[in-house]
């Protein structure tokens, strides 16, 4: 892409947004290179950009509106047939780490891309997927909760 920083901080506002946690949480699961690099390797600069260019469109139109934002989005980019799949995988691959191949539908559409696969971003994207936060617990595996914490009932968050 043609301005790195500009369009990293463009893809965290958009991914802060449909995820529904912070840029602050989000770059510190070290995974926002990662998962930027992947949407412009699997589906191309032009499309990534056009998907954040739209999404900063909508920010610049709706200001503090998060209703009007959350509608724009809706009918200007999730329910795009060609930027809302990639969108639906973005937020896929924040949650759960994985980038999932674009439906058949889409790639009959649009083409088939040579890195549209289903395949985990990397080693780092299943201890660090928003799922374990969202739900409150701890990656199977990694990142124990600490000795002796199976003695006490599991903790879950408030729902708002």
């Amino acid at each position: 892409m043609s301005n790195g920083a500009e369009n990293l901080q463009d893809f965290l506002a958009f991914s802060s947004f449909v995820t529904g946690f912070p840029v602050f949480r989000l770059r510190g699961t070290g995974q926002a290179e990662p998962y930027l690099s992947t949407v412009v390797k699997v589906v191309g600069d032009g499309t990534t950009r056009e998907l954040l260019s739209r999404f900063r469109a909508i920010q610049t139109e709706s200001g503090d509106d998060v209703t009007a934002m959350e509608a724009s989005l809706r009918a200007r980019i999730l329910s795009d047939e060609r930027l809302g799949p990639i969108a639906r995988n973005i937020i896929k691959l924040w949650y759960i780490g994985t980038w999932y191949q674009l439906p058949a539908a889409w790639r009959d559409a649009f083409g088939v891309l040579e890195h549209d696969s289903t395949f985990v971003v990397s080693p780092a994207a299943y201890t660090e997927g928003l799922l374990w936060p969202a739900v409150g617990a701890n990656p199977p595996g990694a990142k124990g909760p600490g000795y002796g914490t199976w003695a006490e009932p599991p903790r879950f968050p408030d729902v708002p």
